[in-house]
């Protein structure tokens, strides 16, 4: 496995754990009613995002 496709896959393992914690936050955040609704949706965004950069990365290397 070479320097670079392995520096790929750690950074593709990053965003794909970024994007479980903030959708694992927004939930026990919703249940808990413990902040507004307009964070849940950006905190959803930015998992969103960190996984389209994740689905960039990743057609780039095909």
């Amino acid at each position: 496995m070479s320097t670079q496709n392995n520096v790929s896959h750690i950074i593709s393992l990053a965003l794909r754990g970024i994007a479980m914690a903030m959708a694992v936050a927004a939930v026990v955040i919703g249940v808990r009613k413990a902040a507004p609704a307009e964070t849940t949706v950006v905190m959803l965004g930015i998992g969103l995002f960190a996984l389209a950069l994740d689905a960039m990365d990743q057609g780039k290397e095909a």
